[in-house]
């Protein structure tokens, strides 16, 4: 079934934020607010609202959660055309200076929060009604206030817990406190179980490219395991593995491509089309847009820098460029399908008949080749650079599968381990390995698989940090432990009347 997108105008929500103004968008046409959940069909229509605005907080241009959860991570630099080209993600990248204003993070968690506004309206008035699909329609927006909850915390630390949105439009009804990351995880986990339990199957969702009961339990042993909490969270990653709608695709090399979306090792995906049209007379690239713009921001930088005949990539504006570390990591681990997926040498693009002219910035010999511009993957109309469709993939079965060979690992149960970490391994193209490793050394080998596998989807830093790596792998480019979370908004501190300058995380 092909993709199905929907931008809709979400009715009379109060958009809990940080913005310089508390808004309220006008109601749609005459519906009024008391009765509008009365509805079944606009219910479905606020629970699609959610997919748009995960849409609009993963693609908004340079104020991605996509971005800037890959950016820290030792797989990506920032690139583009200079040190100051996007200068807040050079900052991010280079972990330099990040300002407690800067606009990518701002932009990030505004949009989160909006999310978590949206999904806390739709709880509190589904709650209170009659409706047929109410457990479902709880279940969806739990899930969504989960995930938006998850990103906040693994970022930032301790957060706002806002679970009702204010009743009046006022500085004193939006003032709320931190509560603790333990705090948020028990809201995640409590969200979590509601969704598990109102969740489709993934072989029964009503559209695809909306969440199912094993993305709800995939994401709740993920939470349990950045917890510490490796026991409890096996028999949640277990389900989703035991359960044959879900697998993994079984050619690598098509994982991030159209051919696959919302596949069976899909569980959380953002949706683009390509059949918008849009040129540069219509484009949003600050806005709203339903094309892939970051296809375009990742591709190899044209300005004369990257020849591409003959690989069949398409020139872009050279963000997100792959370190030398992650290319070494490929060949040392003679890894040569996943990699040809991911990343491409120097050599390889003049194997193609390819070829670099100059140094682009951030250039550490390699472009990448997971999420980049390609013509197949676009459209005729309009401006190919602005109307690709290429998917986000947010959380795979791949993941899962790293999960649970981690916890049964923490848990000494290294053979069951070692099965969920070869079947990775075996999709990639490569062997078993060895029925000897056990203990701190499968950790590794598991740490590895996971670099190469998940290399550009924003999981690596997260890890590295929760791991306690992340001063091993990170100090020479700069990092220190103040990076472990991202600084508070300033604005959010300066619009919530219960958090001060004391709140804001510490080194910033």
């Amino acid at each position: 079934m092909k993709k199905i997108i929907y931008s809709v105008m979400v009715i009379f929500f109060i958009t809990v934020s940080c913005s310089s103004d508390f808004t309220e968008v006008a109601p749609v046409g005459v519906l009024e607010s008391t009765t509008f959940f009365d509805s079944e069909s606009n219910t479905e229509e606020a629970l699609i609202g959610l997919y748009d605005l995960v849409q609009f907080n993963n693609d908004q241009a340079w104020n991605s959660a996509f971005f800037i959860k890959v950016l820290p991570g030792d797989e990506a630099n920032a690139g583009g055309g200079n040190a100051t080209d996007q200068k807040q993600l050079q900052d991010i990248d280079d972990y330099a200076n990040i300002s407690i204003s800067n606009p990518s993070l701002e932009g990030v968690w505004n949009k989160e929060y909006k999310t978590i506004a949206l999904a806390n309206t739709i709880i509190e008035k589904v709650e209170a009604g009659s409706l047929s699909n109410k457990t479902f329609a709880i279940a969806e927006a739990k899930f969504m206030r989960a995930w938006c909850y998850f990103e906040l915390t693994t970022m930032w630390g301790d957060v706002p817990l806002r679970l009702e949105n204010p009743t009046t439009i006022s500085a004193d009804a939006f003032a709320k406190p931190k509560s603790s990351r333990a705090e948020i995880y028990a809201q995640i986990e409590a969200d979590l179980a509601v969704a598990i339990a109102g969740l489709p199957d993934k072989s029964a969702v009503k559209n695809n490219f909306r969440v199912s009961k094993g993305a709800a339990q995939a994401l709740l042993g993920k939470v349990l395991i950045f917890q510490g909490k490796t026991l409890a969270a096996i028999p949640y990653l277990k389900a989703v593995i035991d359960n044959p709608a879900h697998g993994l695709e079984s050619d690598v090399s098509k994982v991030w491509l159209k051919d696959s979306e919302f596949g069976k090792e899909s569980l959380f995906e953002v949706g683009f089309i390509t059949t918008k049209g849009y040129d540069w007379s219509n484009q949003t690239i600050a806005g709203r847009q339903e094309s892939n713009i970051f296809i375009q921001l990742m591709g190899a930088r044209g300005d004369g820098y990257f020849n591409l005949t003959g690989t069949g990539l398409s020139n872009g504006w050279g963000f997100n460029l792959p370190t030398a570390k992650i290319l070494n990591a490929f060949d040392t681990a003679g890894d040569v399908n996943r990699k040809a997926a991911t990343v491409m040498s120097e050599a390889e693009l003049n194997a193609f008949g390819g070829s670099l002219t100059g140094t682009p910035w951030d250039y550490e010999g390699g472009i990448r080749t997971k999420y980049a511009a390609r013509a197949s993957e676009t459209s005729s109309g309009g401006v190919a650079a602005l109307n690709y469709g290429t998917n986000l993939r947010l959380f795979r079965y791949a993941e899962v599968l790293l999960l649970a060979a981690e916890a049964y690992n923490k848990e000494g149960q290294d053979d069951k381990a070692r099965i969920e970490l070869n079947k990775i391994r075996n999709r990639a193209g490569l062997a078993d390995v060895s029925s000897s490793l056990t203990g701190a050394n499968l950790f590794n080998a598991i740490v590895n698989d996971k670099f190469l596998e998940l290399a550009f989807e924003g999981q690596r830093f997260w890890d590295l940090v929760r791991w306690g790596r992340a001063n091993a792998e990170l100090s020479s480019k700069g990092y220190t432990s103040k990076n472990d979370l991202y600084p508070i908004p300033a604005s959010e501190i300066a619009k919530n009347k219960a958090l001060t300058t004391a709140d804001q995380n510490p080194g910033y």
